[in-house]
């Protein structure tokens, strides 16, 4: 029944993620949002009496069982947020889907991942760098995830070049699984998924095909990611609008410069000129921003152990950080056990010991 419930909230209209999860934590479980009196969900903060008279749970729960046949024939498999499988990024993000579907193995939660995003009118020029950038990356001996929304342009081409390169790739996609879209892509996919990756979404599989799906797939392209690159975009674009997300959700963007007389280079330019974007040539300008570093491990576990006294509970906490080069905060919560206000202080007084660095949206990593 719990995944019933899990595949229902896709089906409540009306309400966002956002409010989703806020009835949810206020009913104190996913299966009393079902149950619950309409007029005690009344009293949630920030939820209008029209929104709930509105809520339709009986008709949602009808429709999930019937996608769940859907799910099963198909070997679709669901990711809920507040379940360990689930994108631990994108917990970061308040916006994030509560349920996604997906097909494949990938580790959503590996060590480094990044999204390629740019131009369906991808030039010679945008596919050499995308592919020598993904080839760059495959060399190094900690491996990156690379994601992207399966597109025509630099899109595909960042998934074709993560699978010779034997990287791991996660194509976010539009729409339910009952189609593919472009289909001339359907071959890709199943490759990725035949090769290790994965084909995520948060759409059920009789979502009808529409074009403002894609802005809200670009916001899980963006929040699974370390950092977002465009290689090559028009002044306007979908791209664009993924780098605007990335920054919103506090993620490191870059971009590569191009020709100023160049149509499809006018977005990378103008995120760079406008300081939206950092300026990317090579993998080391990555590396260098992000922090990246094949043996920043190594020293850092060695600093811990030479230097500083710790407690169970501040080894508990820096145990958390060493498998992730950044950890959001409830992804510590959960791998230590520890409530937030825990976490919070302990991560607070290993800032001031040096040890831990934080970062913007509630990020921490391993001070080096």
């Amino acid at each position: 029944m719990n995944r019933i419930y899990k595949i229902a909230l896709s089906f409540i209209n009306g309400f966002g993620p956002v409010n989703l999860k806020k009835s949810i934590a206020y009913t104190g479980s996913l299966e009393a949002f079902f149950t619950e009196k309409k007029q005690n969900l009344t009293k949630i903060p920030g939820i209008g009496q029209a929104f709930i008279q509105k809520l339709d749970r009986k008709s949602a729960l009808l429709q999930a069982e019937e996608e769940l046949k859907f799910i099963e024939q198909n070997e679709i498999q669901i990711a809920f947020y507040l379940d360990a499988d689930y994108p631990q990024r994108l917990l970061n993000c308040s916006d994030s889907p509560c349920t996604l579907y997906y097909k494949g193995n990938a580790d959503f939660n590996a060590s480094r991942n990044i999204s390629i995003v740019g131009t369906r009118n991808a030039s010679d020029y945008g596919k050499e760098q995308c592919n020598k950038l993904v080839k760059d990356l495959s060399e190094k001996s900690i491996k990156t995830t690379i994601i992207s929304g399966l597109a025509y342009g630099i899109d595909i081409c960042a998934h074709k070049a993560a699978m010779q390169y034997q990287l791991p790739t996660i194509a976010a996609i539009g729409h339910g699984f009952q189609q593919m879209y472009p289909a001339q892509h359907r071959n890709y996919a199943e490759e990725i998924i035949h090769k290790g990756g994965a084909i995520v979404s948060e759409f059920t599989s009789n979502s009808k095909f529409d074009p403002k799906n894609f802005v809200r797939r670009n916001r899980i392209i963006a929040g699974m990611s370390d950092a977002t690159i465009v290689i090559e975009s028009a002044r306007k674009g979908g791209s664009l609008v993924t780098a605007d997300i990335a920054n919103s959700y506090h993620r490191d963007v870059f971009a590569f410069p191009g020709r100023i007389s160049d149509k499809y280079s006018e977005g990378c330019n103008f995120l760079i000129k406008t300081n939206q974007a950092n300026l990317i040539e090579n993998v080391s300008d990555l590396e260098y921003i992000l922090g990246w570093d094949d043996q920043t491990q190594k020293t850092k576990e060695i600093q811990t152990k030479l230097f500083v006294e710790l407690t169970n509970e501040e080894e508990q906490i820096i145990s958390a950080l060493r498998d992730l080069e950044k950890t959001p905060i409830d992804l510590i919560c959960l791998k230590s056990s520890f409530p937030m206000s825990k976490v919070s202080s302990l991560l607070l007084k290993l800032e001031f010991d040096g040890m831990v660095k934080s970062h913007p949206g509630k990020i921490y990593s391993l001070n080096s």
